[in-house]
């Protein structure tokens, strides 16, 4: 007789298998299946004031994530959404096909990112995520031994490691700030707190990963400005989450990936950099697309713009699958997702105070919150709890470990609902009841 574990096994090779048939029927196989592109049947409903929960059915019926998993980790994996899907399939099948790289489509791709967030083209490179990202403007900016950089003690390590990779092979100084979960200015202050003459760098992360607070941006890079500090944003949570306008925000770079809140492939992220700052950054690797030889001269010149930042062939379905994620999102609404996901984690956030015995770390003040509610429970450790929750119940949350939180993420994305998240607090509440 088999075990149970090994029943579990097999059952998720199958829905695997099942998957990988789906996709490599191609876009027409796709919308044999109901993962449907384009045209009239794709067509989200009008949206109704009277009936929202209807219009966000609609919106859950276009993500292939299986029917009896709860997923609350768009702030670690966000699943794509069937245009995107569709989109990609075509494209592969289509550059398969003719045995073609697609990279003249990629300009497109980078025109629509950038109309997204509010810049210009040339300050836009299709990177791999949001660390390779970071990582170029690390590597990129002319620091020397005894430069200061200064970021969040809760930074991604895809945020925190390429400046401590600077610190190991530049002798750069590493600065950290423990970020305010309770007062915007309180960022500014820690920031200036460990400011001396040698800051050449501050990063912060736009909403932190690990309780999900709101950095106060604008008015970080308004500090950073006056004082001429290359001001540099990690947005991996940020984009497709909230309504992010570059011009704003008023950063020197920003990087974002596709695969978390946006619901693009996987490997895709954005790299912006300001068009007056572009020369500052020196690109650590280049290839094919990131400059071009003069036959006359023999000399190698860097591309123009942010393009010098891409190298390499690439994966051009995925990259402008990006491109598609981003059409998604504006056809729903950038306002009208924000307010979703930030009043779904409200509705987390307020079930879970009530719960005895349960310690909510995440803000819940407008402008400091986001779609992130983190938190941790006297009676179950956040490990087992968290095993709990997805073996007994199919509900995904993300450990946090970071800083010794121990303790559990929820993020609230457009393909969730009320019901799922009341059920969420539910099954955390009933577990508290039995912690064994």
């Amino acid at each position: 007789m088999k075990d149970q574990k090994t029943e579990n096994f097999e059952e998720a090779g199958l829905r695997r298998r099942a998957f990988l048939r789906r996709a490599a029927l191609g876009a027409a196989g796709l919308g044999a299946v109901g993962w449907v592109h384009g045209g009239e049947e794709a067509a989200l409903p009008a949206w109704d004031e009277r009936a929202p929960e209807t219009y966000w059915s609609a919106v859950r019926a276009r993500y292939p994530l299986l029917p009896d998993l709860v997923y609350f980790n768009a702030g670690g994996l966000g699943p794509a959404p069937v245009p995107v899907l569709a989109k990609v399939a075509e494209l592969t099948r289509h550059l398969q096909e003719r045995s073609e790289h697609g990279h003249e489509r990629l300009a497109g791709a980078r025109a629509t990112v950038a109309r997204f967030l509010g810049v210009a083209a040339a300050e836009i490179a299709l990177v791999r995520n949001a660390t390779e990202g970071n990582a170029i403007v690390a590597a990129g900016l002319p620091l020397a031994a005894g430069d200061e950089v200064i970021f969040e003690s809760h930074a991604h390590p895809g945020g925190a490691f390429p400046w401590r990779q600077q610190q190991r092979r530049r002798g750069i100084t590493v600065q950290t700030f423990e970020p305010d979960p309770r007062d915007a200015a309180g960022n500014v202050a820690r920031i200036a707190a460990l400011c001396t003459r040698r800051t050449r760098v501050v990063q912060v992360s736009h909403i932190t990963a690990p309780t999900g607070i709101v950095m106060p941006v604008a008015a970080i890079a308004r500090w950073c400005r006056e004082r001429g500090i290359w001001f540099h944003v990690d947005g991996a949570q940020s984009a497709g989450m909230l309504p992010v306008s570059l011009p704003e925000l008023a950063c020197d770079s920003y990087a974002a990936s596709g695969h978390k809140w946006l619901g693009g492939p996987l490997e895709t992220g954005i790299l912006f950099v300001r068009k007056e700052r572009i020369d500052e950054v020196e690109p650590a690797l280049v290839g094919a697309h990131s400059g071009e030889m003069d036959a006359a001269t023999g000399e190698f010149r860097l591309a123009e713009g942010a393009l010098r930042f891409e190298y390499g062939t690439r994966n051009a379905a995925a990259v402008l699958g990006v491109a598609e994620a981003v059409r998604f999102q504006e056809t729903i609404g950038r306002e009208r997702i924000a307010t979703r996901v930030l009043g779904l984690a409200a509705r987390v956030r307020a079930g879970l105070e009530r719960l005895p015995g349960v310690e909510v770390l995440s803000p819940a003040a407008p402008g400091l919150a986001a779609a992130m509610v983190t938190f941790r429970a006297a009676a179950v450790p956040h490990d087992v709890l968290f095993q709990r929750l997805f073996k007994e119940r199919r509900m995904r949350c993300r450990p946090v470990t970071e800083e010794n939180l121990a303790a559990l993420r929820v993020s609230t994305h457009i393909f969730n609902s009320p019901a799922e998240c009341d059920a969420l607090v539910e099954a955390i509440g009933e577990m508290l009841k039995r912690p064994k």
